[in-house]
């Protein structure tokens, strides 16, 4: 069979003296990984412990449209009409790609691997004839996917919502969507399962019934983990935090929020958080923040790798290039002792002027050389306790004297009032921000 991309080789580690565009600079795939996500007997590959996914959406079916123009991609299906044929170009495309990059792993939504038809049976039909078409180039293939999930959010259907819709035929159509990809997820042996809520929630409270939205959106989720015990789904469920866009409020809309919808409904037991660095900006938090929130709380599970436009306010999905951010990502990864069924999934598209197919691998090499090099100085600092030590340093007073008994819960309002009235040196000591920031330089 002819290759989709032959203007991109099987990409090779060159080392960070290569001045190629199509080669790794630090990203070896065969190298032994560094630190926590070594594995157990620490003789995991860089491969196997990154766990890099393509985004089906993204990579395949993007085509460079923005809100002023047209589209602007060329790609092996440009010219090709039947929808299907698209389909299964698009898939073998993708796995031409990911083996060629040394991509483990790939994620999808129904809609991005199987048009959508005029009814939701004719839809199943379409995803049942991709899926067997998927599950014959996995055959000879290493590309295995990390997530599935289901589009309610493009659909005019999903206008008020999926979910939290008003209308119940909509809430039940959401239902049997999910019930498919659920299905599809399990038989391509994906290893999680993501709910992203993208119009669960309101543009004004004016016409919201907010505490029924949310108890339809929990009863939905019940619902999902009842039916996938009872087809034997053992992947991990992830909900990916998001403030706005497409909706004004969203109700996952961060880690916190998930966190409290989750404990108040009963499901921390079975979800976990699929959490995205562009998502975490447009919160007003950075992606430590998200990552550290959640993995102190148990619920990190995935991440989506990317980064937004610090001069733009909106969702821009670009690939993952700025080193500090990346080393402080991979630096809570590691402390969670890496993603587990999780991953480092490129939810990322390329500049709608790098329309050329080369540019779609380049831009992946970006992201997966700056991710393996901020797991590199993540480790080293980790190793070194850069910045554990000091951390350690300036909650120390809570290991012994009035700090310990406090903790321990031996105080109360009057014991301490009696410690306090005659304190005057409170032994305050410099956060030492500016110095800290130069030591994650310094790894860099």
């Amino acid at each position: 069979m002819s290759e989709l991309f032959p203007m991109v080789p099987k990409i090779a580690f060159e080392g960070p003296l290569s001045d190629r565009d199509l080669a790794f600079k630090h990203y070896d795939p065969s190298a032994k990984a560094i630190g926590p996500v070594g594995g157990a007997d620490g003789n995991a590959t860089m491969k196997d412990a990154l766990r890099f996914s393509m985004a089906f959406w993204h990579s395949m079916t993007g085509a460079g449209i923005d809100p002023f123009g047209s589209a602007t991609m060329q790609r092996p299906w440009d010219g090709i009409a039947d929808p299907m044929e698209v389909a299964r170009v698009r898939m073998r495309a993708l796995f031409e790609l990911t083996e060629k990059l040394s991509i483990p792993f790939f994620c999808f939504h129904d809609r991005d691997i199987a048009p959508e038809g005029a009814t939701l049976r004719e839809s199943d039909r379409n995803l049942d004839t991709m899926v067997a078409f998927t599950k014959d180039l996995m055959k000879s293939s290493p590309t295995k996917l990390l997530w599935g999930t289901a589009n309610l959010f493009s659909n005019p259907r999903y206008m008020h919502g999926a979910a939290t819709s008003p209308e119940p035929k909509v809430f039940a159509y959401a239902a049997g969507q999910v019930k498919k990809a659920l299905e599809v997820t399990k038989e391509l042996g994906g290893q999680n399962y993501v709910f992203w809520g993208g119009r669960e929630g309101y543009e004004t409270l004016l016409n919201t019934d907010m505490k029924r939205e949310l108890d339809n959106l929990a009863r939905f989720l019940h619902l999902a983990v009842d039916y996938a015990k009872e087809i034997g789904f053992t992947g991990q469920f992830l909900i990916e935090p998001k403030p706005m866009e497409p909706t004004k409020h969203q109700y996952d809309s961060d880690a916190a929020a998930c966190y409290a919808f989750l404990a108040e409904y009963g499901l921390l037991a079975h979800f976990k958080l699929n959490i995205e660095t562009n998502h975490a900006t447009l919160a007003g938090n950075t992606i430590q923040h998200e990552l550290r929130f959640a993995r102190e709380h148990g619920i990190m599970g995935s991440v989506d790798a990317n980064q937004g436009d610090e001069l733009l306010g909106w969702d821009t999905d670009q690939f993952p290039t700025n080193l500090y951010v990346c080393t402080l990502m991979m630096y809570e990864v590691l402390k969670n002792g890496g993603l587990h069924s999780g991953g480092l999934n490129f939810d990322a598209k390329v500049r709608r002027g790098s329309f050329k197919p080369e540019d779609l691998a380049i831009a992946h090499i970006a992201g997966m050389d700056s991710m393996a090099r901020g797991c590199a100085a993540a480790a080293r600092m980790l190793a070194d306790g850069a910045l554990e030590r000091p951390l350690a340093a300036r909650y120390a007073h809570w290991q012994s004297g009035i700090g310990a008994t406090i903790a321990s819960g031996k105080e109360d309002f009057r014991s301490l009032e009696a410690f306090a009235l005659d304190i005057t040196d409170f032994g305050l000591a410099s956060g030492r921000q500016e110095c800290l920031e130069a030591v994650v330089n310094r790894y860099l």
